[in-house]
């Protein structure tokens, strides 16, 4: 065996005998010992004096830079990232993890829009602002921008707290666009997506029948909510999300993206496995009590029996129709299904009246104001930054009617157009795909399109985590899987 040579300064080591290397071998050795030691005990001392705080830090410090460098040189990793934590953050803010965690999301889209600029450097390619939703998005986030100096705005800072969630939540439209680049990744995506909503409608089942935690309990408990969540005797549940609302509107996404892929899945299991989901996913939704999610599915089976009208969808489709037929008139003491029924006859329903009348109300100020009352007039931060203010106290219940009245009808149009051409992307390209898979995914994502835009009338459906994150995402996938096949008919003519 050969002898370790240490070196020490000032002192040639052939001149050590064997014991001396060794024991100089040794101190180094404990000295780092003694390093790890101590910084293994201020580690402890903090934690113990200042709790999760300081080990969410420490971790921070020791995996932040590596995750930091990850997200920007490998973006598919960073998109993963991103849409775990879009779908779970709530879930981890209800664990007790006292952070700005809205923070760190703009963080990491932040660092997937730097990535996309340096990887352009080395891949070109800037075709992905081409087209029409690309342009149609420049000119909404470029309105956005713009609403700063509306002088109806009562305040500048609503804007400030408003406007990240607009612009920055568009241009992952574009991270998207360039670096979901194949279909692996794509099926690895919608295996994602399909995984944590399931996650999430077996955790609304966990509230359903064995009861809240103690954080979701206490919340539950603090002003107001009860007002809101507690209806004839039975709480709605949320699940893993910030509100019913967002937890019934991604199990209905959920729904119409199982019942898209049993369209072109093969083997038995496969079908088994996805009857299963859809049945988890719409029972549990029904846990939410959202009446505004129960007539998304139906709404999304006509454009989905219009797009594929064959034998065996008429087949399917009556079926299902006649399940929610029965769901609608059968007697039933059961608290979640009266509240279903309920959605299907509007006019019985007071909420909806009372909507009705808010609206009828603010017309009058839509029509006076073509650019609206500001972005972020309404809602949590009109009540803080303007709370005498006409609009901090109007509760605009819709997407569509927040964007009249922040943005005014012309920002309503701007909006609409926009939803316009990501449906037409959608049909021209479900008939123009010739591979099957891609064909199939193109079809998920334009139903999921076409639910979230009904949906965002009787609700605001597109701003809240991780709806905000995933629209986008579906209305890139739908010209994703556009280019996808392109590139396999060139290879295909070139062979």
């Amino acid at each position: 065996m050969e002898d370790i040579q240490i070196h020490i300064p000032g002192k040639s080591s052939e001149g050590l005998s064997r014991v001396e290397r060794l024991r100089a071998l040794f101190d180094r050795k404990l000295t780092g010992l003694v390093i790890l030691l101590l910084i293994s005990v201020a580690f402890g001392a903090l934690i113990a004096y200042q709790g999760i705080i300081a080990g969410v830090g420490i971790l921070a410090l020791m995996f932040g830079p590596p995750a930091v460098y990850a997200i920007v040189a490998f973006p598919e990793f960073g998109i993963t990232v991103l849409l775990l934590l879009a779908y779970l953050l709530f879930f981890v803010g209800r664990l007790g993890v006292n952070f700005p965690l809205g923070t760190v999301m703009d963080g990491i889209q932040g660092l997937l829009i730097l990535g996309f600029f340096i990887h352009q450097k080395r891949r070109p390619n800037w075709k992905v602002f081409k087209g029409p939703i690309s342009v149609m998005i420049l000119i909404w986030i470029v309105y956005n921008l713009i609403q700063v100096a509306n002088p109806s705005a009562e305040s500048r800072l609503a804007w400030v707290y408003t406007i990240r969630a607009v612009a920055i939540m568009m241009l992952t439209y574009f991270v998207f666009m360039y670096q979901i680049r194949t279909i692996q990744f794509l099926r690895f995506l919608l295996k994602l997506w399909l995984g944590l909503a399931l996650f999430a409608a077996l955790y609304a089942y966990k509230q359903e029948y064995i009861g809240f935690s103690g954080a979701e309990q206490a919340w539950l408990d603090s002003e107001g909510v009860a007002d809101l969540l507690f209806i004839a005797g039975h709480w709605r549940k949320f699940s893993i999300f910030s509100d019913p609302v967002a937890f019934s509107y991604n199990m209905v996404v959920a729904s119409i993206i199982c019942i898209a892929l049993l369209t072109f899945v093969k083997k038995t299991w496969q079908k088994v496995v996805l009857a299963v989901m859809i049945a988890l996913f719409f029972s549990s939704m029904l846990f939410s009590g959202t009446r505004g999610a129960y007539v998304l599915i139906p709404a999304a089976m006509v454009l989905f029996i219009i797009l594929r009208i064959n034998r065996q969808v008429l087949i399917f489709s009556g079926i299902a129709g006649l399940f929610f037929v029965f769901l609608i008139f059968v007697p039933t003491t059961n608290s979640n299904i009266v509240r279903f029924q309920t959605a299907f006859k509007p006019n019985d329903d007071i909420s909806f009246q009372a909507r009705k009348n808010n609206q009828k109300r603010i017309q009058p100020y839509i029509l006076t104001h073509p650019i609206g009352g500001g972005l972020g007039a309404t809602g949590a931060w009109g009540q803080r930054f303007a709370p005498q203010s006409y609009l901090a106290n109007f509760p605009p219940d819709s997407g569509y009617v927040r964007i009249a009245v922040e943005l005014g009808w012309v920002g309503l149009f701007l909006f609409c157009l926009l939803m316009f051409f990501i449906l037409r992307e959608g049909i021209n390209n479900y008939f123009l795909i010739r591979n099957p898979e891609l064909k199939t995914y193109c079809l998920a994502m334009l139903l999921v399109v076409f639910a979230y835009n009904v949906g965002n009338y009787p609700q605001e459906a597109l701003v809240q985590f991780p709806s905000n994150i995933y629209f986008y995402l579906a209305a890139a996938i739908i010209n994703i899987t556009r280019m996808i096949d392109e590139r396999e008919q060139k290879a295909n003519r070139t062979v």
